[in-house]
Parts: C-alpha cells; sequence; structure tokens
C-alpha cells in the first residue's frame, strides 16, 4: 500500500440538513476523497459499522442522536477515528466542550472550505499515522516463525533465508556481528525451526564466566573435583544432549576450554571435571562472536581447527546503521510490546520521530532502539509519539536540522527545499525520505522528477 496522498480515505459526513451534507459531499469527492454520507447520528453509527471510517464530519444539533452523543460513542467505539464537528456561531462554547471530550476540531458554519480543506487534511496524517501503525502490526502477526528477527531489508531476507535452509540440518552455524544485532534471536530461530524444537536449547555466556567456572558450567563436575564442589553437577553439554546448545562470546574463551569443545565437535565426547566416565553426547551447536575470529587466530587467541568446527556455516548480521529500512517494522514492534506492557495507548510515530529514528547511528543497534522504545512509550502523553517523547541524544542532529525557504517564495519553491533538504539529510535515500515527508514512493519520484532533484 501507497502511503501520503497516494491513499484514498473514506469520510463520513453528517448533517440532517440535505444541502449541507451534499455540498460538503462534493467538496470533499473534488479533493479526492471517498464520501459516505449520513442524515442523522443514527444512521451515521450503523455505517461506521459496515464501512472503514477513516474521518467523521458531524452536526452537533441533529434529531434522534445529537452530535455531542454520536462524539460521545465514536470515542469510546473508535478511538483512532477523528471527528471534526460542525456547529452554528450562537453555539461555539458548546464546540469547545466537543473537543473536551474527544473531537479533533470544530468548523462553524457557512462552512469556509479552504479551512476545511486544511482541518480534514490534518486529521487525516493523524490517521495516516494510525494506519500506518496497524499495517506494521499484520506484517508482524505474518512473522511468528522468526520470532523477534524483524526487518523487511534485502539483507534481513538473506539472512532469514539461511536460517530456513540451515535450521533443519545438524551443521554448526557461527553467528557474527557487533554487540546488539540480535545474534541471539537468529539462535532462537534456527532451533525453533529445526526438529529439535521440542529438545533442550541451553544458552552460555561464555564471556561472563572464568576459565574453570566456564569449563565447569560447559561440562559438569565430579564431587570434590575442586574445592566447593560437594555434589556432582552436570554440565551444559550433558543437559543440552538431543538438543542445541548456544555458546555465546565464543570468542572470549581460553583456549584450554576451546580443546574440549573441540573433541565435543568432532567426536561427541568429554568427561566432567575431576571425572574419568566418558560422557556421549548429541547436540546441535550455534555460538557466536563479536570479534574477528579469524585475526584472533592470526595473533594466536583462537585455535584455527575449532574456528572451522563452528564456522560450517557463518550468517553475519549487518549493524543496524547499515539497514536501516528495517527501522519501521521494529519501531512497530517494539511500540505494540510496550504499550501493552505498561498500557499506554500508542498507536504510531511521527514524521519527524521517524526522522529522529532514522538519523541517529545507533551503536548500540537493535538493543539501544529496543530500549529507546520502551523509554518513549513510557514517557508518551498521546497516542503518537513524538520527537520529545524520544530520549535526549537520539537523533539530535534531526532536532537542530533546518531548512531555509526565503520570505516570498512560492510554495512549489519551498515544497522544492522541503523534499531536497530531507534527501539530503537521507543520503539520496528515497524510501526513508518518503517515509519522513509522509508521502508515498510514487509521490516522492514525480516530485523529484517535477523539481528536476534526481542528482
Amino acid at each position: 500500500m501507497e502511503w501520503g496522498h497516494d491513499m484514498k480515505f473514506n469520510v463520513l459526513v453528517v448533517d440532517d440538513e440535505k444541502n449541507i451534507r451534499e455540498g460538503l459531499g462534493k467538496a470533499l469527492q473534488m479533493d479526492g476523497y471517498d464520501v459516505i454520507l449520513a442524515g442523522d447520528g443514527v444512521d451515521a453509527y450503523s455505517k461506521m459499522e459496515d464501512e472503514e471510517v477513516d474521518l467523521v464530519i458531524a452536526d452537533l444539533k441533529m434529531p434522534r442522536m445529537s452530535g455531542e452523543e454520536l462524539l460521545k460513542r465514536l470515542v469510546d467505539s473508535y478511538p483512532t477515528v477523528p471527528v471534526i464537528i460542525l456547529t452554528g456561531h450562537g453555539t461555539i462554547e458548546t464546540a469547545v466542550q466537543a473537543m473536551r471530550a474527544g473531537a479533533f476540531d470544530f468548523l462553524t458554519k457557512p462552512v469556509n472550505l479552504d479551512r476545511l480543506g486544511l482541518l480534514v487534511k490534518r486529521a487525516l496524517s493523524t490517521r495516516e499515522l494510525v494506519l500506518q501503525h496497524r499495517q506494521m502490526q499484520q506484517e508482524l502477526d505474518k512473522r511468528r516463525d522468526f520470532s523477534n528477527i524483524l526487518g523487511n531489508s534485502v539483507e534481513m531476507r538473506r539472512i532469514l533465508d539461511t536460517v530456513r535452509q540451515v535450521a533443519p540440518t545438524r551443521a554448526s552455524v557461527l553467528i557474527t556481528g557487533e554487540s546488539g544485532v540480535g545474534k541471539e534471536l537468529i539462535a532462537d530461530a534456527i532451533h525453533n525451526l529445526s526438529g529439535r524444537k521440542d529438545r533442550p536449547f541451553i544458552k552460555v555466556h561464555c564471556a561472563a564466566l572464568s576459565e574453570s567456572l566456564l569449563e565447569s558450567e560447559l561440562f559438569g563436575h565430579e564431587k570434590g573435583a575442586f574445592t566447593g564442589a560437594v555434589s556432582r553437577k552436570r554440565g551444559r553439554f550433558e543437559l543440552s544432549n538431543t538438543g542445541s546448545i548456544f555458546l555465546d562470546e565464543i570468542g572470549e574463551i581460553e583456549q584450554s576450554v576451546q580443546i574440549k569443545i573441540l573433541r565435543v565437535l568432532q567426536d561427541k565426547r568429554f568427561e566432567r571435571v575431576g571425572g574419568e566416565e566418558t560422557m556421549e553426547v548429541d547436540t546441535r551447536v550455534i555460538s557466536a562472536t563479536n570479534r574477528d575470529l579469524k585475526q584472533e587466530i592470526q595473533n594466536g587467541n583462537f585455535r584455527e581447527d575449532l574456528y572451522y568446527r563452528l564456522n560450517v556455516v557463518n550468517i553475519h548480521v549487518p549493524p543496524l546503521r547499515d539497514r536501516k529500512e528495517d527501522i519501521p517494522l521494529m519501531a512497530a514492534a517494539f511500540v505494540r510490546e510496550f504499550a501493552e506492557e505498561n498500557g499506554k495507548p500508542v498507536e504510531g510515530i511521527d514524521p519527524r520521530a521517524r526522522a529522529a529514528l532514522y538519523s541517529h547511528p545507533w551503536p548500540g543497534n537493535v538493543r539501544e532502539l529496543r530500549n529507546c522504545l520502551e523509554s518513549a512509550v513510557v514517557m508518551s502523553k498521546g497516542q503518537i509519539l513524538t520527537v520529545d517523547d524520544l530520549p535526549p541524544g537520539i537523533g539530535q542532529s534531526d532536532r537542530n536540522s533546518t531548512i531555509h525557504v526565503e520570505i516570498g517564495s512560492t510554495l512549489a519553491q519551498a515544497e522544492r527545499e522541503v523534499i531536497r533538504g530531507t534527501l539530503h539529510s537521507q543520503n539520496g535515500n528515497k524510501s526513508r525520505t518518503a517515509e519522513i515527508l509522509g508521502i508515498g514512493r510514487k509521490t516522492l519520484h514525480r516530485k523529484i522528477k517535477e523539481y528536476n532533484l534526481e542528482d
């Protein structure tokens, strides 16, 4: 679906006066909207149940059901659909009360069509954010097989294809990438899509343990093997028998432990620390590192034979700064998760906040994005996240960036500068520019050509 000006919206006009109702309907149709007409509140509420309505324009004084009562019902049942109230000059105070009750804005009769057009555009820009958010949720629901692995970039599609292909096999997988890119999520997906999914999946964070503790943790120990070993302990390899084991930060382990892991991979055998009995194990090994293991081999810190045993299949996860087109889907997932967790009615992210997310370099990768949006949802004051809800320092360059338009410029000249400046800030990325400007890609391509901005 294309967004922005390429999208058709349904506007419901409710007024008991036929001439006003039909006149407004024709004006809106000329502006490119699909129009539904209703003669009173009862008729309008019935049509809301039958049609997908994006905006309601309703008179305050109507028979059978007043505009106030219709507004109350709409706010309760359709909280994401904006309502513009029509009122006479003598009832402005009532219109203000209606806005306090949840109306988006009001118009006085006789209706100024220019004012109507501006209000409708403003109201539908908010509605569009909600629809974008909803579409992202539908996309998320299609991806249950991959749990929290999110993204539509070429890189992530390639990674997911590799995961699907390698998961059913017994091959060892080495997942590489910077800290915070989501390597553990890839490991989860490999196990969950394998024939071992109902068997144990044991995780070991190697960097968190000293050499002696890691050896005991991986292979277990016998009673009395060392001071404090008061009873026999089964190790993680033993516990993961018939399932999978995930060795995170594998590049941090000492060579004495590397030799024992190599033996498990080669012979599927090991002994507990302090024990003589040889244990046999059938476990699928998935490992991850943020280090360059080839460089570690050259430096004498990592065994080359172990590297090749671990790296039967390599999955490299690029940093978030190199796949920013994945941000919208991830942001939608995190917003939904934290909105539900915190009981917040957040339904979308506004264009300036989206631009801030795009412009930030994300040195902490997906982990940093997740923490950012958790904070934003907690601090949010409305249904749409704004740049002011984001933590300090996120997209700071976006907050301070400006586009200069001289007084006396035509609207076309101003539009050209806005598009040019946004394109420049996004390094020519048209998808991100269209997303930030809130227009469809087709519209952006047409305007780039119209304003000679191809270069």
